[in-house]
């Protein structure tokens, strides 16, 4: 597989807003299939790092599902968004200011404390069960619109998910991985039990 042909054919079954974030990069030596870093506030493109001699590996609807599963990952992690989260922090670092500048201690650690605390909040909130099943689910609605079938594009991309942790030599699946693959049986109609809402 020459990766410079197959970056072009993944980019291509991205959404627009994907190719528009998201770059790809071969990156061989590292021991993982596909990976993109948790991305940060201040950068502005998103790297999804793919080694592609694991990568061949994989069958082309298992490499399409687990790239645009990446991607809507990606899409998904938004820190800038109008929530009381964001509300809570950004009146917390202006009251922080005030106090700061008013000299008063008890107040710069109240306003502190409150903005650390929504801060905080919206890092779980982006690295949630939900975030990642949603995730799955955004990527099997993509690949629809790529003549994938609904429960076929699920079947897909559980068993990339499978023989991801095969090729990475790991011994058992993440207990995220496990919850996704379920939700993943459920659309995929080889499963009745769906994930509990208290775990999405």
């Amino acid at each position: 597989m020459e990766p410079a042909i197959e970056i072009r054919r993944l980019v291509e079954i991205m959404p627009a807003s994907g190719r528009m974030m998201t770059k790809i990069v071969n990156k061989p030596e590292q021991a993982t299939v596909i990976n993109s870093p948790f991305p940060l506030p201040w950068n502005q493109q998103r790297l999804i790092y793919i080694n592609f001699d694991l990568w061949r590996r994989l069958s082309q609807p298992q490499r399409d599902l687990l790239l645009l599963r990446t991607v809507s990952w990606l899409l998904r992690i938004k820190w800038l968004k109008p929530d009381i989260y964001q509300g809570v922090a950004i009146a917390g670092l202006i009251g922080a200011t005030i106090e700061l500048v008013q000299q008063d201690a008890v107040g710069v650690l109240v306003a502190g404390g409150l903005s650390v605390i929504a801060i905080n909040r919206i890092w779980r909130n982006n690295r949630s069960t939900q975030l990642e099943i949603a995730a799955d689910e955004a990527a099997i609605q993509i690949a629809q619109r790529r003549n994938y079938i609904e429960a076929e594009a699920a079947e897909y991309l559980l068993s990339a998910i499978e023989s991801v942790a095969k090729l990475e030599k790991r011994p058992s699946l993440t207990f995220v991985e496990l919850i996704r693959c379920q939700n993943l049986r459920a659309i995929a109609g080889l499963s009745a039990v769906s994930v509990p809402e208290s775990l999405q």
